[in-house]
Protein backbone atom coordinates (compact mmCIF):
# COMPACT_ATOMS: atom_id res chain seq x y z
CA UNK A 1 0.00 0.00 0.00
CA UNK A 2 1.51 2.96 -1.18
CA UNK A 3 1.58 5.62 1.99
CA UNK A 4 3.01 8.51 0.21
CA UNK A 5 1.78 11.87 1.24
CA UNK A 6 2.47 15.75 0.42
CA UNK A 7 1.05 18.08 2.27
CA UNK A 8 1.66 21.59 0.84
CA UNK A 9 1.66 24.50 3.90
CA UNK A 10 1.37 27.98 3.40
CA UNK A 11 3.58 29.55 6.57
CA UNK A 12 2.13 33.37 6.02
CA UNK A 13 3.78 36.52 5.35
CA UNK A 14 6.93 35.87 8.12
CA UNK A 15 5.71 36.56 11.10
CA UNK A 16 5.23 32.63 12.20
CA UNK A 17 2.19 33.19 14.28
CA UNK A 18 0.44 34.08 11.11
CA UNK A 19 0.78 30.23 10.40
CA UNK A 20 -3.59 28.42 10.72
CA UNK A 21 -3.52 25.69 13.04
CA UNK A 22 -3.95 23.29 10.49
CA UNK A 23 -0.60 24.27 8.88
CA UNK A 24 1.13 24.14 12.56
CA UNK A 25 -0.82 20.36 13.09
CA UNK A 26 0.24 19.19 8.99
CA UNK A 27 4.15 20.23 10.30
CA UNK A 28 3.48 18.26 13.53
CA UNK A 29 3.26 15.05 11.46
CA UNK A 30 5.66 15.33 8.73
CA UNK A 31 8.41 12.29 8.03
CA UNK A 32 10.52 15.24 6.20
CA UNK A 33 9.71 19.12 5.72
CA UNK A 34 11.01 20.97 2.73
CA UNK A 35 11.18 24.63 3.79
CA UNK A 36 12.12 28.07 2.18
CA UNK A 37 14.12 31.10 2.62
CA UNK A 38 10.75 32.89 3.82
CA UNK A 39 9.74 30.60 6.20
CA UNK A 40 10.58 31.19 9.72
CA UNK A 41 12.52 29.02 11.19
CA UNK A 42 10.66 29.06 14.51
CA UNK A 43 8.15 27.57 12.70
CA UNK A 44 10.26 24.00 12.89
CA UNK A 45 10.36 23.77 16.13
CA UNK A 46 6.56 22.38 16.06
CA UNK A 47 8.37 19.29 13.63
CA UNK A 48 8.47 16.09 15.28
CA UNK A 49 12.31 15.28 16.66
CA UNK A 50 12.51 12.59 14.24
CA UNK A 51 11.86 14.20 11.25
CA UNK A 52 13.94 15.74 8.21
CA UNK A 53 14.40 19.12 8.01
CA UNK A 54 16.08 20.49 4.73
CA UNK A 55 16.41 23.71 3.35
CA UNK A 56 15.79 24.14 -0.08
CA UNK A 57 15.21 28.22 -0.75
CA UNK A 58 17.77 30.79 -2.32
CA UNK A 59 19.75 32.45 0.64
CA UNK A 60 23.38 34.35 0.33
CA UNK A 61 26.26 32.65 0.14
CA UNK A 62 24.10 29.39 -0.36
CA UNK A 63 23.60 26.66 -2.57
CA UNK A 64 19.85 27.18 -4.11
CA UNK A 65 17.82 23.94 -5.89
CA UNK A 66 16.10 24.54 -9.28
CA UNK A 67 12.27 23.69 -9.28
CA UNK A 68 13.42 20.47 -11.03
CA UNK A 69 15.40 19.29 -8.07
CA UNK A 70 12.87 20.08 -5.20
CA UNK A 71 10.13 18.30 -7.28
CA UNK A 72 12.17 15.56 -7.12
CA UNK A 73 12.98 15.80 -3.65
CA UNK A 74 9.43 15.82 -2.80
CA UNK A 75 9.20 12.46 -4.63
CA UNK A 76 12.36 10.87 -3.77
CA UNK A 77 11.46 11.64 0.32
CA UNK A 78 7.92 10.64 -0.04
CA UNK A 79 8.44 7.03 -1.03
CA UNK A 80 11.50 6.84 1.20
CA UNK A 81 9.72 8.39 4.29
CA UNK A 82 5.95 8.75 3.84
CA UNK A 83 4.95 12.29 4.56
CA UNK A 84 6.36 15.07 3.10
CA UNK A 85 5.32 18.81 4.07
CA UNK A 86 6.39 21.52 1.97
CA UNK A 87 6.57 24.98 3.49
CA UNK A 88 6.16 27.78 1.65
CA UNK A 89 5.80 31.13 2.34
CA UNK A 90 2.43 33.38 1.85
CA UNK A 91 0.06 30.89 0.12
CA UNK A 92 1.64 28.04 -1.77
CA UNK A 93 -1.00 28.96 -4.93
CA UNK A 94 -0.30 32.53 -5.24
CA UNK A 95 2.87 32.74 -7.22
CA UNK A 96 4.52 30.03 -5.08
CA UNK A 97 4.72 27.40 -7.77
CA UNK A 98 2.77 25.32 -5.24
CA UNK A 99 0.45 23.53 -8.45
CA UNK A 100 3.47 22.59 -9.63
CA UNK A 101 5.14 20.37 -7.76
CA UNK A 102 1.06 19.16 -6.62
CA UNK A 103 1.28 18.10 -10.39
CA UNK A 104 4.76 16.30 -10.23
CA UNK A 105 3.72 14.41 -6.96
CA UNK A 106 0.15 13.16 -8.37
CA UNK A 107 1.72 12.11 -11.38
CA UNK A 108 3.77 9.71 -8.83
CA UNK A 109 1.00 8.17 -7.67
CA UNK A 110 1.35 10.73 -4.72
CA UNK A 111 -1.49 11.96 -2.76
CA UNK A 112 -1.31 15.97 -2.37
CA UNK A 113 -3.51 17.92 0.50
CA UNK A 114 -2.87 21.85 0.65
CA UNK A 115 -2.82 23.95 3.80
CA UNK A 116 -3.53 27.48 2.41
CA UNK A 117 -1.76 30.73 3.66
CA UNK A 118 -2.23 34.35 4.48
CA UNK A 119 -0.71 36.27 1.27
CA UNK A 120 2.10 38.68 1.82
CA UNK A 121 -0.12 40.14 -0.83
CA UNK A 122 -2.69 40.87 1.11
CA UNK A 123 -1.51 40.81 5.05
CA UNK A 124 1.43 43.59 4.63
CA UNK A 125 -0.91 46.29 3.64
CA UNK A 126 -3.98 45.42 6.03
CA UNK A 127 -0.81 45.34 8.94
CA UNK A 128 0.45 48.84 8.01
CA UNK A 129 -3.25 49.61 7.78
CA UNK A 130 -3.80 50.07 4.55
CA UNK A 131 -7.30 48.77 2.85
CA UNK A 132 -6.99 47.16 -0.26
CA UNK A 133 -10.48 48.24 -1.03
CA UNK A 134 -12.49 51.17 -0.19
CA UNK A 135 -15.74 52.27 -0.71
CA UNK A 136 -15.40 55.20 -2.74
CA UNK A 137 -11.69 54.84 -4.09
CA UNK A 138 -11.65 51.62 -5.33
CA UNK A 139 -13.85 48.93 -6.98
CA UNK A 140 -11.17 46.14 -7.20
CA UNK A 141 -7.33 45.20 -6.80
CA UNK A 142 -5.30 43.20 -8.71
CA UNK A 143 -1.96 40.97 -7.66
CA UNK A 144 0.85 40.79 -9.91
CA UNK A 145 4.34 39.83 -10.57
CA UNK A 146 6.79 42.51 -11.20
CA UNK A 147 9.12 39.62 -13.35
CA UNK A 148 7.90 37.14 -15.72
CA UNK A 149 9.11 33.78 -16.16
CA UNK A 150 11.51 35.03 -18.84
CA UNK A 151 12.72 38.12 -17.31
CA UNK A 152 10.67 40.77 -18.20
CA UNK A 153 8.34 43.62 -16.39
CA UNK A 154 4.69 41.86 -16.92
CA UNK A 155 2.45 43.19 -19.64
CA UNK A 156 -0.12 43.21 -16.88
CA UNK A 157 1.64 46.37 -14.86
CA UNK A 158 0.35 48.61 -17.92
CA UNK A 159 -3.56 47.36 -17.78
CA UNK A 160 -3.42 47.99 -14.12
CA UNK A 161 -1.78 51.36 -14.37
CA UNK A 162 -5.09 52.22 -16.82
CA UNK A 163 -7.57 51.44 -13.95
CA UNK A 164 -8.58 52.80 -10.84
CA UNK A 165 -7.50 49.43 -8.44
CA UNK A 166 -5.20 49.08 -6.07
CA UNK A 167 -2.26 47.43 -7.47
CA UNK A 168 -0.26 44.78 -5.57
CA UNK A 169 3.55 43.82 -7.22
CA UNK A 170 5.41 40.93 -6.06
CA UNK A 171 9.02 40.08 -6.73
CA UNK A 172 9.31 43.67 -8.76
CA UNK A 173 11.93 45.66 -6.51
CA UNK A 174 14.77 45.33 -9.46
CA UNK A 175 11.83 46.61 -11.52
CA UNK A 176 10.58 49.22 -9.50
CA UNK A 177 11.96 52.07 -11.70
CA UNK A 178 10.27 50.72 -15.05
CA UNK A 179 6.84 50.37 -12.83
CA UNK A 180 6.92 53.56 -12.12
CA UNK A 181 7.34 54.83 -15.20
CA UNK A 182 4.64 52.82 -16.82
CA UNK A 183 2.38 54.68 -14.35
CA UNK A 184 3.70 58.10 -14.61
CA UNK A 185 2.97 57.27 -18.80
CA UNK A 186 -0.68 57.44 -17.69
CA UNK A 187 -0.44 60.54 -15.90
CA UNK A 188 -0.51 58.60 -12.15
CA UNK A 189 2.93 60.68 -10.60
CA UNK A 190 0.82 61.81 -8.21
CA UNK A 191 -0.83 58.12 -7.08
CA UNK A 192 0.40 57.52 -3.31
CA UNK A 193 2.50 54.11 -3.39
CA UNK A 194 4.39 52.09 -0.47
CA UNK A 195 7.43 49.31 -0.59
CA UNK A 196 7.48 46.75 2.57
CA UNK A 197 10.37 45.01 3.03
CA UNK A 198 10.38 42.00 5.08
CA UNK A 199 6.78 42.71 6.46
CA UNK A 200 5.44 41.89 9.93
CA UNK A 201 9.05 40.66 11.04
CA UNK A 202 11.34 42.34 12.95
CA UNK A 203 13.35 43.36 9.94
CA UNK A 204 10.40 45.28 8.39
CA UNK A 205 11.38 48.09 6.70
CA UNK A 206 8.96 50.77 4.59
CA UNK A 207 9.04 53.31 2.10
CA UNK A 208 6.11 55.78 1.29
CA UNK A 209 6.02 58.50 -1.34
CA UNK A 210 4.20 58.77 -4.55
CA UNK A 211 5.42 57.11 -8.43
CA UNK A 212 7.55 60.13 -9.11
CA UNK A 213 9.04 59.89 -5.41
CA UNK A 214 9.35 56.49 -4.55
CA UNK A 215 12.44 55.42 -5.98
CA UNK A 216 14.27 57.74 -4.31
CA UNK A 217 12.55 57.54 -1.12
CA UNK A 218 13.23 53.78 -1.57
CA UNK A 219 17.09 54.12 -2.40
CA UNK A 220 17.53 56.40 0.25
CA UNK A 221 15.77 54.20 3.20
CA UNK A 222 18.03 51.16 1.40
CA UNK A 223 15.22 49.03 0.58
CA UNK A 224 15.38 45.97 -1.39
CA UNK A 225 14.03 42.33 -2.00
CA UNK A 226 11.78 40.70 -0.46
CA UNK A 227 9.60 43.11 -0.64
CA UNK A 228 6.02 44.47 -2.08
CA UNK A 229 5.01 47.18 -4.14
CA UNK A 230 1.25 49.04 -3.04
CA UNK A 231 0.33 51.36 -6.32
CA UNK A 232 -2.86 53.32 -5.22
CA UNK A 233 -5.16 55.71 -3.71
CA UNK A 234 -6.02 53.76 -0.66
CA UNK A 235 -2.09 54.34 0.33
CA UNK A 236 -3.07 57.68 1.09
CA UNK A 237 -5.13 56.34 4.10
CA UNK A 238 -1.18 55.54 6.02
CA UNK A 239 -0.76 57.70 8.83
CA UNK A 240 2.76 58.78 7.03
CA UNK A 241 1.90 58.98 3.96
CA UNK A 242 0.98 62.92 4.56
CA UNK A 243 3.89 63.50 6.75
CA UNK A 244 6.34 62.43 3.81
CA UNK A 245 4.43 64.88 1.11
CA UNK A 246 5.42 67.30 3.73
CA UNK A 247 8.88 66.36 4.31
CA UNK A 248 8.95 66.27 0.03
CA UNK A 249 7.30 70.08 -0.58
CA UNK A 250 9.45 71.45 2.20
CA UNK A 251 12.95 70.02 1.15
Amino acid sequence: MNTSKLTLVGAGPGDPDLISVKGVKAIGAADVILYDALVDDDLLVYAKPSAKKIFVGKRAGKHSRSQTEINMLIVQYAFSHGHVVRIKGGDPFIFGRGHEEMEYAEAFGIEVKVVPGISSSTALPALQGIPLTKRGLNESFWVITGTTRSGELSKDIELAAQSTATIVILMGMRKLREIVSVFTGYDRSETPVVVIQNGSTSKEKIAIGTVDTIVEIAKKKKLSSPAIIVIGDVVGVHKQFNYEQLKTVLA
